[in-house]
């Protein structure tokens, strides 16, 4: 008897280790937006250093006249580890992702048309963003590159990948990510999303974002927006399961597009009928979160 409980216990944790992904998703913090977005809530990211999540906004400003170029108003917002508010910062970018990237333990961010897919525009490309002893951006940033046309759609909000140095870049309206490496013009691979496994249609799904988890056999994430679920995938493109959100969340159209993240070992989601200004949860979604 004891040997039969033995083996159906550890038959019960070589399930677990391999079934990570959460039935329901767990919310791990609440962000309440206390200052309007400059344009659009775009994503998020988590400093350890200073144990900060930076939220930035993304979206061009209007031309002031005929002869101007159009340049970002877009800020991104300071936040403590309990979701308090602490400043905002103009860095004149139209963000589209920010991360963390512990190689070079610097705060970075990728913009909006970092493929030159829509034509060249200045302030394009991958910046990293320097932040004074107490944590607070200080406007200045440094260009890692300009533009690369292996990023694909001009509106793909890549994720990064530091281990193996590498982004993944999911195309727009589609089941497709590139994954990039910056010394190559070209992807250097290209991943297809099990969708039908997933039961889902593309259209249901984040059309620009994909999360990189750096769990090991559950890599990537999206949200299925008409479904209110997380779903996760394997590096190959197969799907692994499926987390749902809660029933009481609203998401709208712009839930495809942006208001998206993944910091910290949580899958960030932007709820804009919540408060005054829309509220970012994070969400844990994996029993085997990874911090980041």
């Amino acid at each position: 008897m004891k040997i039969k409980v033995l083996i159906s216990c550890l038959c019960l944790v070589a399930f677990n280790a391999h079934a990570a992904v959460l039935e329901k998703a767990v919310e791990a913090i609440k962000i309440p937006l206390t200052k309007k977005p400059t344009s659009r809530p775009m994503t998020m990211a988590y400093e350890p250093n200073y144990k900060r999540y930076y939220l930035a906004d993304g979206g061009l400003g209007p031309i002031q006249d005929g002869n101007s170029i159009s340049t970002s108003k877009s800020e991104i917002h300071a936040f403590d580890l309990k979701g308090n508010y602490i400043n905002s910062t103009q860095e004149g970018l139209d963000n589209r992702a920010l991360y963390f990237n512990p190689n070079t333990n610097l705060l970075e961010t990728a913009t909006y048309n970092i493929s030159s897919g829509a034509g060249f525009s200045p302030d394009t490309g991958i910046f990293a963003l320097e932040l004074n002893k107490e944590g607070n951006l200080t406007k200045q940033r440094l260009e890692i590159i300009n533009f690369n046309p292996a990023f694909g759609d001009p509106n793909t909000m890549p994720s990064y990948d530091p281990a193996e140095q590498r982004y993944f870049a999911k195309q727009g309206r589609s089941d497709k990510v590139f994954i990039v490496k910056l010394e190559k013009r070209e992807p250097f691979a290209e991943i297809t999303l099990d969708l039908a496994a997933a039961k889902v249609q593309f259209d249901d799904i984040s059309d620009h974002y994909i999360a990189y988890t750096a769990i090991s056999g559950e890599e990537l994430a999206v949200l299925d927006v008409d479904h209110k679920a997380v779903l996760v995938f394997n590096l190959t493109g197969k799907f692994v399961g499926k987390c749902a959100l809660p029933n009481t969340m609203k998401l709208r159209s712009q839930n495809h597009l942006n208001g998206l993240g993944y910091a910290n070992g949580m899958m960030f989601v932007y709820h804009e009928p919540e408060g005054e200004f829309g509220v970012y949860y994070g969400f844990k979604v994996s029993d085997q979160a990874v911090s980041q």
